[in-house]
């Protein structure tokens, strides 16, 4: 056989060769309303400190996708909308970031934990998506505040109406509900000192 007779027979089997789906125009992430500032000194003493662990989430949630909520038992996702990383993570994130700023308080992750827990805030986020039937972004967060002494939880939940079901307007949607629902926690935190 010649090269050219091999080529041709291989031709009908390039347009089934895929090397990964098409990325998406952009990524989407949860950028925190309250940031800390630039420079800024802060101490602790022993059990002062906060330690926030990412939440568990629903299977809905896993993906980096925005899910879009119908009826109570459809979920899809927002075509092109993608996350730069887990909702979970994203928002435990923007969690520690708004305790942080809001509260003046030093703000611990996973690999920090070992130094001094202090008050640790976990929980699950069973929503983070579009709610279809009434065109609003939803975050849900059940957080749990563990000490020596005990626990304590709360259930926080924001709706920011959405216009439009799209990438940018469910992602910025999302942001600002996710912001609120932060601002919430962190107010919690601070009145457990």
């Amino acid at each position: 056989m010649t090269k050219s007779f091999i080529a041709l027979l291989l031709l009908p089997l390039a347009g089934c060769v895929s090397f990964g789906a098409k990325p998406p125009k952009s990524l989407l992430t949860l950028s925190p309303a309250s940031t800390v500032a630039v420079g800024a000194k802060r101490t602790a003493a022993a059990g002062q400190t906060v330690t926030i662990l990412t939440p568990s989430t629903s299977a809905a949630v896993i993906a980096p996708r925005i899910p879009v909520y119908e009826h109570g038992t459809a979920v899809a996702y927002v075509k092109e909308a993608v996350w730069v990383d887990v909702p979970a993570r994203l928002f435990q994130k923007l969690l520690s970031e708004t305790v942080a700023a809001r509260n003046g308080t030093i703000v611990l992750d996973l690999r920090q934990y070992t130094t001094d827990p202090g008050l640790r805030v976990q929980g699950s986020l069973p929503m983070f998506g579009i709610d279809a039937d009434h065109m609003q972004a939803v975050v849900t967060y059940d957080a749990i505040i563990a000490r020596g002494t005990g626990l304590e939880t709360r259930r926080f939940e924001s709706r920011v109406p959405v216009g439009v079901i799209d990438a940018v307007n469910a992602g910025a949607a999302l942001n600002r509900a996710a912001n609120n629902v932060a601002a919430e926690v962190a107010d919690w935190i601070k009145g457990q000192g």
